[in-house]
């Protein structure tokens, strides 16, 4: 019974990813906003950065908020102030107004929704599949942009970007309201079925953190620079794709890849859950930055295309394996009690990559007209961050009491 009860949570979960998840179409909007507002490509990612900031900074307070009363009611909030956040970024004009109502608002409800899921499903099940449910939960985020930016096309061709807005927000927020009424978490002293004896024998606080205690030992400042320097890459390439395909292959379509990407960044989070239960955290880990790091080296010569696809494909799995394996990681360290809270400070290392990723690749292609360099220092941080992962041990709680 319980079993079926986690996988319904899970798919609920998903499904509410699925609907929020429409922020990973921004280039789709960016584009259209340079087209018929004038905005300069870095102008264009700033409502973008400020969003995926605001997403990582909320899972902290949306975590504590989790923790304390449950994922339904953190969630609902979280779907109404989206259409709210997506209804005002309909009306305005000006990029301080896309930061506020946009990256700010929106940013904040895509977090404080996002943030519930993972843990609401997690709980249901034991250690060995922690990976695989994580990846599948998170997947429902990264598939959004295959619907979302053909979907947004669409509608900016028929009323244009700032009545799409207003659409899209209405739609799917309602849709993560919906969604949000069937997450739940098992009750006190639940030990899910298939968990080893010795595991179920020891849920106590010796491997329990608190937000204060797991910031307190290095494992955790490793874990969220490995997250930061992985997840450059990605988020630099998925909010500048169709500008990418536009001065790369000279593609006006470049919607299309966001689409491609978004599957592949889904399948990725999926294979990387499952792969880190296979294989291991650590050499899942090293496979996808070693991997990332070579096809940015590689990103300038896709000048076509079908290499820009091959290129967005690797991007999209590679980078989507992340967010399949750190949530699983971090409760592997640190423990379930208070995974809202822990997982959504380590997220953080999200949005510090959200921020330098997309803004670090427009201001050099706005100084250089290329995307060269920008893709040659996220291959270095990626080869830094594989070889971080050599040095990352399963932190003891007795040394930091």
């Amino acid at each position: 019974m319980a079993r079926n009860i986690g996988w319904r949570v899970t798919i609920a979960a998903v499904l509410l990813n699925l609907a929020s998840g429409f922020i990973y179409a921004w280039s789709v909007y960016a584009a259209a906003l340079i087209q018929e507002l004038g905005f300069t490509k870095t102008q264009a990612m700033l409502p973008y950065t400020v969003a995926l900031a605001m997403l990582a900074v909320m899972m902290v307070p949306g975590g504590k908020l989790f923790d304390k009363y449950g994922p339904r009611v953190v969630a609902t909030v979280g779907g109404i102030l989206m259409i709210v956040g997506m209804a005002l970024t309909s009306m305005q004009t000006t990029i301080p107004g896309f930061v506020v109502c946009f990256g700010v608002m929106v940013g904040a409800a895509s977090g404080i929704a996002y943030g519930v899921t993972i843990p609401s499903a997690v709980k249901w099940f034991p250690p060995a599949k922690r990976g695989l449910v994580s990846g599948l939960v998170v997947a429902g985020l990264g598939l959004a942009a295959a619907y979302a930016a053909p979907l947004a096309q669409v509608i900016i061709n028929a009323v244009g970007v700032k009545q799409t807005f207003l659409i899209v927000g209405i739609v799917f927020g309602g849709l993560v309201v919906l969604f949000a009424q069937f997450l739940a978490v098992p009750p006190a002293g639940y030990v899910p079925p298939g968990t080893p004896a010795a595991a179920a024998g020891t849920v106590s606080t010796k491997n329990e953190f608190s937000p204060s205690e797991m910031m307190g030992t290095i494992q955790f400042w490793q874990i969220w620079l490995m997250y930061c320097f992985g997840a450059i890459a990605g988020l630099m390439v998925i909010g500048h794709i169709a500008i990418i395909a536009n001065i790369q292959a000279q593609l006006m379509w470049g919607f299309a890849l966001v689409a491609i990407l978004a599957v592949f960044n889904s399948a990725g989070r999926v294979v990387g859950g499952f792969l880190s239960d296979r294989i291991g955290r650590d050499w899942t880990l090293m496979l996808m930055f070693a991997l990332q790091a070579a096809n940015m080296l590689f990103f300038r010569y896709y000048t076509d295309m079908t290499s820009l696809t091959v290129g967005v494909c690797i991007t999209g799995l590679a980078y989507g394996s992340l967010l399949g394996i750190f949530p699983a990681l971090t409760y592997d360290f640190f423990g379930l009690k208070n995974s809202g809270a822990n997982y959504g400070l380590v997220f953080t290392a999200f949005g510090a990559a959200g921020i330098i990723g997309p803004l670090m690749a427009g201001k050099i292609v706005d100084v250089t007209g290329s995307y060269s360099y920008a893709y040659i220092a996220a291959a270095v941080i990626l080869a830094a961050a594989a070889v971080m992962v050599k040095f990352l041990n399963k932190p003891k709680k007795e040394a930091y009491v």
